[in-house]
């Protein structure tokens, strides 16, 4: 009996410290308090920063606080900006609410524009004023001559006012994409086959698309602008994908590479007519700047890395390494 007494009253006093805690004004020195929770951040890592701030004093004790509420793995990523101190319970709260001064948008280089419409109208805090919109509507309301939205907004992470429409973001991609592009066109290599800075931006789409290790996408660009040099066919899978659109299944077929489409690399030369994702500032920079090379071909290691080849017969003994 007396041992039971003795669990009640720790259990009593444990309950007790656990609301004072609660409850308590956290220490904070001044206000405002501004702080940044990015996409995918652990309640652990976010308590190590407030820690760092001078918001928490013991970052082990919240976390535990917020598991026994069962909220810890709910908290939101945003910018964050407290006018006044709160307590552990409150800032859970608003954690968890995501009561954010600006949203944290990441858009992914290499996404279609599909998906990022998708990313967007998934993004809380925002206005979607794009929902019933179609795309070319979109490209009207953000002030962008282009007919076709393909590959025109910039790839990063953004932060953006809470509750501010999503045409404002779609226009801030949209200028910071012909940013860089403008920057990338005005210092390219000179003798490109490339007459206009979109033409460099539809070949950055391809070398992001075929590249699976950053360091060859300089040469994946040398070998696109060897092609086009020579009025070879680009004979590039992922245009041709994009051409499939919803057909596509997840298996190219040898169908598909001969069913025409204005994507389809393998029955129509030169470029697409539009870019096929959105290009990084890498993929960028390797379009205007390709790698000095004399090879035509390459062919997916499996690793990542590509094998490069200056002939077809080098070429297909490399298919045949690494792709039968």
């Amino acid at each position: 009996m007396r041992k039971f007494m003795i669990t009640m009253i720790f259990i009593a006093l444990s309950a007790i410290g656990s609301v004072y805690y609660a409850l308590s004004p956290l220490p904070v020195s001044s206000v405002p308090v501004e702080f940044t929770l990015n996409q995918g951040s652990s309640l652990t890592s976010a308590a190590r920063q407030f820690e760092q701030q001078g918001l928490l004093e013991n970052p082990r004790l919240f976390v535990l606080f917020a598991r026994l509420m069962g909220r810890a793995g709910k908290i939101k990523a945003g910018v964050y900006q407290l006018d006044q101190a709160v307590s552990p319970w409150e800032l859970l709260d608003i954690l968890t609410r995501g009561d954010v001064s600006k949203s944290q948008i990441k858009v992914i280089e290499g996404w279609n524009f599909h998906q990022l419409r998708g990313a967007l109208n998934a993004t809380g805090n925002l206005k979607h004023d794009t929902l019933t919109l179609s795309d070319s509507e979109i490209l009207q309301r953000i002030g962008a001559p282009e007919a076709h939205p393909e590959g025109l907004f910039f790839p990063d992470t953004y932060f953006v006012g809470a509750g501010s429409s999503d045409i404002e973001f779609l226009k801030l991609a949209y200028r910071t994409m012909q940013q860089h592009l403008n920057e990338a066109w005005s210092s390219r290599a000179a003798g490109l086959p490339l007459a206009t800075p979109y033409q460099a931006l539809i070949l950055a789409s391809l070398v992001e698309k075929e590249t699976g290790t950053p360091a060859d996408r300089a040469m994946i660009a040398g070998v696109f602008i060897n092609r086009l040099r020579i009025q070879m066919m680009l004979q590039t899978d992922p245009a041709v994908i994009y051409g499939l659109g919803s057909a596509f299944d997840g298996n190219l077929r040898r169908h598909d590479l001969t069913t025409d489409t204005p994507y389809n690399t393998y029955t129509r030369g030169g470029l697409p007519p539009t870019p096929i994702a959105l290009p990084s500032r890498d993929a960028l920079n390797a379009a205007v700047h390709p790698a000095q090379t004399d090879a035509l071909y390459f062919v997916a290691r499996g690793d990542g890395s590509s094998k490069f080849s200056s002939n077809l017969e080098e070429h297909n003994r490399a298919v045949s390494r690494y792709q039968k």
